[in-house]
């Protein structure tokens, strides 16, 4: 009849591997406590052990509902994860410091790589991919906006450099509650402005405001990181939003007085630490000079094992005992290397290049379906393909293998092709004309896309 809401069989099925709302809510929770680090501004909180706790309850509930994640662990983007997985387990006695991994190490990487999963396999409707997404940079924006806020305020700053002069320049870091150094609280500013803008500046004027006072406020913070790292990442975001943008001369134009704004509200300190990127010769070269040799002396080091490693997470205590110093790694490709070897590190690079493929291929189903405006998946995977090369850059001065990052982007990268594929092959029609199927009532390529085969494979 027209006007009737068919449910076709394969409707039906998808329904049926949507986890608990209670499991989505306690990881919306967990998110929160992650991020906003409830344990340090919470008294006695922490003796409640929460993040392990919260680990434990999203891995129980998702055992109990396991008949419904089936279909979804059959992802390509998983499958390098479950190799590296196995063979850190398998590599632990070559490595040179075995206990070091267990006894230290494993906690951080498990705290990070869950983020893969528990994304991955929970947030599996749009409502709850919007939910999580906004919980997400609810929390970046808290985290940058705080230790401005004591700035402006206390004159708080967290941190310092030190000067040729014999002096130290301050620099932003996180708040009190926060444990995040200046690079890495640039690290979270540039992570947001893509979703900023792909996701409010594309909205209705309510959300365009919302993002015209936010904007300022972020790239002052940033401006008070003087995190060099932070802005060539800003750099390669900026590349990626004038590529996209159909306004190109007006963005040119924003971007000339943004520059001028900046510079005229930055001290001389500020200037000559930015301009150290190009000019060895301006305060601040010196150390980014250092800085480069550091990661080509972090190289040797990873060679010195080259085929298991040192093992998980002992980059610091390899760098001690061989190099003098404990600093941790500047660069996650050196980490690797130093970590887990060739091997490890061929692996990890599947993984990232499996979920580049998969939005890049993303891209280009989207690039063929008529439409009047760009949809939220469409701006999503935009935000996706523009954090894959600022990480993929960041990465050259930060480091990431026991860090969220790259396992929050690979499960949100399984979540979106999931989600976008699915309402793409399913659209609702009156009198049941459901597009996409074949002949014998069976849904064929967009059902590979959905689950990651075909082109994802």
């Amino acid at each position: 009849m027209p006007g009737k809401v068919v449910t076709t069989p394969q409707q039906a099925k998808v329904s049926d591997q949507v986890v608990s709302s209670f499991t989505f809510v306690f990881f919306l929770y967990f998110t929160l406590d992650f991020f906003l680090r409830f344990s340090v501004r919470i008294p006695g909180y922490s003796s409640l052990r929460p993040t392990l706790v919260a680990v434990v309850v999203l891995a129980l509930s998702l055992f109990l509902q396991r008949e419904k994640l089936v279909e979804k662990f059959q992802h390509p983007i998983f499958k390098p994860i479950f190799v590296l997985l196995a063979y850190i387990v398998i590599s632990l006695p070559l490595v040179e410091w075995p206990g070091s991994v267990i006894r230290n190490n494993l906690d951080p990487f498990v705290k990070a790589i869950v983020f893969l999963f528990f994304t991955a396999l929970i947030v599996d409707t749009r409502k709850r991919l919007v939910w999580f997404i906004v919980i997400f940079v609810f929390c970046q924006v808290v985290r940058v906006l705080e230790p401005l806020y004591l700035n402006l305020t206390q004159g708080y700053w967290g941190s310092s450099t030190y000067l040729s002069t014999n002096e130290f320049a301050n620099r932003l870091a996180g708040a009190p509650t926060d444990v995040i150094n200046p690079n890495e609280l640039g690290f979270v500013i540039v992570t947001v402005i893509p979703f900023l803008h792909y996701l409010l500046w594309t909205g209705r004027w309510r959300l365009k405001v919302f993002y015209l006072i936010l904007m300022p406020l972020l790239l002052y913070a940033l401006i008070l990181t003087m995190s060099r790292g932070a802005f060539l990442a800003l750099m390669v975001v900026s590349f990626f939003i004038f590529k996209e943008s159909r306004h190109k001369t007006a963005l040119v134009g924003v971007a000339v007085m943004a520059i001028v704004t900046a510079f005229s509200v930055m001290t001389p300190v500020q200037k000559e630490r930015y301009l150290s990127i190009i000019d060895r010769d301006v305060e601040g070269g010196a150390s980014a000079e250092g800085r480069i040799q550091g990661m080509i002396q972090e190289f040797r080091l990873g060679l010195s094992r080259p085929v298991v490693g040192h093992g998980l997470g002992t980059t610091g205590e390899a760098k001690a005992h061989k190099l003098g110093r404990r600093q941790a790694s500047h660069n996650l490709y050196a980490e690797l290397l130093i970590e887990i070897g060739f091997i490890g590190f061929a692996i990890f690079m599947v993984f990232l290049f499996r979920a580049f493929r998969q939005l890049k291929c993303l891209q280009i189903e989207f690039g063929r379906t008529a439409r009047t405006k760009v949809s939220f998946y469409e701006n999503l995977n935009k935000v996706l393909i523009c954090l894959f090369w600022m990480y993929a850059v960041y990465s050259i001065n930060y480091w990431g293998l026991s860090q969220y990052y790259w396992y929050l982007f690979g499960g949100l990268t399984i979540a979106l092709g999931r989600l976008a594929m699915l309402q793409k092959s399913i659209p609702m029609r009156e009198a049941g004309a459901i597009e996409e199927i074949s002949e014998n009532g069976r849904f064929t390529l967009a059902e590979k896309l959905r689950n990651g085969r075909h082109y994802f494979s």
